[in-house]
């Protein structure tokens, strides 16, 4: 039988487990739950409020209105990434930014400005699709996938 010993902590090593395990992040959190429900709710109701702009001021239908908004959310997000808000508010409320699409305009403008000392085309270009690179080639995937599973299991599409 091998007998293990156990390492003796000094002082030193003991304060810094002490700090640590004070520093740790809880596994759950109800509070953390709450902000990302919160901010990810508010952005949708932001989206919503910009839509029924677009209805009831701009004539659209609210299916000509969803483009739009789409866009504008994302204006929001890249403006808010550049002036350094929109990260602010994702360390408060966690996945509640990530989830909409102004997360993904937020990661796809933050790797623009962090690159951008590398020149445009192998900094800001190469970095913009890094990340929106596997996103476009898994949607488009994944279009493909679901566009064959529909012909095989709706044949009376084919042909018209």
């Amino acid at each position: 039988m091998v007998s293990q010993k156990k390492k003796k902590l000094t002082p030193v090593m003991q304060e810094y487990q002490e700090l640590a395990k004070k520093r740790e992040p809880s596994k759950f959190a109800f509070n953390k739950l709450c902000r990302a429900f919160l901010v990810g709710g508010l952005i949708c109701l932001l989206g919503q409020i910009v839509q029924q702009m677009f209805v009831r001021l701009g004539g659209f239908s609210v299916k000509e209105a969803s483009s739009p908004t789409v866009g504008v959310l994302v204006l929001i997000s890249v403006i808010l990434t550049s002036l350094g808000v929109y990260d602010k508010i994702a360390q408060w409320a966690g996945a509640g930014t990530a989830v909409p699409v102004t997360g993904f305009a937020n990661a796809m403008a933050s790797a623009a400005i962090e690159y951008r000392r590398d020149g445009i085309v192998l900094g800001l270009g190469g970095s913009l699709f890094k990340v929106a690179g596997p996103v476009i080639v898994f949607g488009t995937f994944a279009a493909f996938v679901v566009g064959i599973a529909y012909v095989i299991f709706n044949p009376n599409i084919v042909g018209g």
